[in-house]
């Protein structure tokens, strides 16, 4: 993981609609001050930071040990912790909220993760989930043929790319209730995002899935699209949020 993805994901993290929909994530944990709540993939620890103002307790777990170097050198009052989705470094009934933000889609076995996140949550307690459908990405494009490919071609690389619009089947399916789920879209004009959109096509190259000369003439499109402005992303985004069952 290199810098220039930290700077990306900073970049992504600062738009006004970002802040809002972590805000909304926030706010359907329903946490009391002086709980505590787990954000699982933390990244650089902006959402621990966030949280953390909100007057509880966070922790902070991401499996990078680069991201969590990070989260500590910008924020070395916060408690990160290396570890996984399916093993976190926490004890049985330990938070009142669980959080995951575009993490799932990266889990081979996510009912397993689900498991764990019952181990730590508390009866009663909150889990959110946040993530988007790497199948759907909305892109504008001269070209939309090819647009799909690259689309299809990286989602195919990834470990589980329709994993956000199964969050509800996910959570029933471990015992959870009260699932609720919630569709949000991310709309990116300008240059922000091109360096992502530059991603995919080098993706679906290095996956076989488009030509050097098709990579590089859609790139060379979108670059000019930004450059004037016309730029237009689109990312479906889902919220899912529920409540773990009772010990019986």
């Amino acid at each position: 993981m290199s810098n220039e993805l930290i700077k990306l994901l900073d970049r992504a993290d600062a738009m006004p609609a970002a802040a809002l929909l972590r805000a909304r994530t926030y706010d359907l944990l329903r946490l009391k001050p002086g709980e505590t709540v787990v954000d699982v993939g933390c990244g650089a620890g902006l959402a621990v930071a966030e949280l953390t103002g909100r007057s509880v307790t966070a922790v902070g777990v991401d499996v990078s040990e680069e991201m969590i170097d990070a989260a500590r050198q910008r924020r070395p009052e916060g408690d990160f912790r290396i570890g996984d989705a399916c093993h976190l470094p926490l004890g049985d009934h330990e938070v009142a909220g669980y959080r995951a933000d575009k993490v799932f889609h990266e889990l081979a076995d996510p009912a397993r993760a689900l498991a764990e996140a019952l181990r730590v949550l508390a009866p009663g307690g909150r889990i959110v989930l946040i993530g988007q459908d790497w199948d759907t990405i909305v892109i504008d494009s001269d070209q939309p043929g090819l647009t799909r490919t690259i689309v299809h071609a990286r989602a195919d690389l990834t470990t589980n790319p329709r994993a956000a619009r199964a969050y509800r089947t996910l959570l029933l399916d471990a015992g959870f209730r009260d699932v609720e789920v919630e569709a949000h879209v991310g709309v990116f004009t300008g240059e922000t995002m091109l360096a992502m959109l530059t991603g995919l096509a080098q993706a679906a190259h290095a996956a076989g899935a488009i030509t050097r000369e098709e990579c590089d003439t859609w790139t060379s499109a979108q670059a000019r699209r930004a450059e004037k402005d016309r730029l237009f992303l689109a990312l479906p985004l889902f919220v899912a949020s529920a409540t773990r069952q009772p010990i019986s």
